[in-house]
């Protein structure tokens, strides 16, 4: 146990490069989604073909093999390097905002019908019709699912690992094992006692949006939506 604050010290020296790329990784992913999400249901074929090659290019290749085409591939063509972190960033969005993109598509999808007719009906334009009457109502059903894609993008930062970033997943890899540490077991218990406590923090958050959300709805978080909230990958 008197290892205990010599482990804690050198994973709160990577914890900073976790949460920065962590939230970052999020706010990324929410634009993302919702411009690539809504895009996939515009009325114009191009446009819907743009975002449908974004969402399945993507999804369909490996998250570390865009990391490393980033970091290595990239300036080789263009000549343009990322500062690591931002790079890092940069992946973790793209990839994620390409999963959040179907989210936000299917949330919208599922607004009953009568919603569009009575927006219709009260002569709204395209743009109130989305941001006032389907907009506030998908955003409720696409909490559960966002929390679930947040938690994975949380887990993904310690591929950031791959290329030098020291967030905590490096800084007990290269710095605490490395050393012929006969204490492995426990740094990798605590290593991923970190990543739960950082993934109920986010999933508590999501339950305060939730909560608020069906608020404005006038609807309750029933025990069911509350399971799926708090569900992982």
């Amino acid at each position: 146990m008197e290892n205990l604050g010599t482990w804690v010290s050198i994973l709160n020296q990577g914890l900073p490069y976790t949460l920065i790329a962590t939230i970052g990784g999020i706010a990324l992913t929410i634009v993302l989604s919702f411009a690539a999400g809504l895009a996939l249901l515009a009325p114009w074929r191009w446009v819907r073909a743009i975002s449908r090659i974004y969402v399945e290019g993507l999804r369909g290749t490996s998250e570390v093999v865009q990391l490393f085409w980033i970091f290595f591939a990239l300036p080789v063509l263009v000549g343009f390097e990322f500062i690591p972190l931002w790079g890092g960033i940069a992946v973790l969005g793209l990839n994620h905002g390409a999963y959040g993109a179907e989210i936000v598509r299917g949330a919208v999808q599922s607004v009953p019908r009568a919603q569009y007719e009575g927006a219709l009906a009260l002569s709204l334009s395209p743009a109130q019709r989305m941001r006032r009457v389907i907009l506030p109502q998908a955003v409720a059903e696409m909490i559960p699912p966002f929390n679930n894609l947040f938690i994975q993008l949380l887990k993904s930062t310690s591929l950031l690992s791959f290329v030098f970033i020291p967030e905590i997943t490096r800084q007990a890899t290269e710095v605490l094992v490395p050393n012929f540490n006969p204490w492995v077991l426990q740094i990798f218990l605590l290593l991923l006692l970190y990543y739960l406590v950082m993934s109920l923090v986010i999933t508590a958050v999501m339950r305060v949006l939730e909560r608020a959300t069906a608020a404005r709805l006038g609807r309750r978080v029933t025990r069911g939506a509350a399971r799926a909230l708090a569900g992982t990958h």
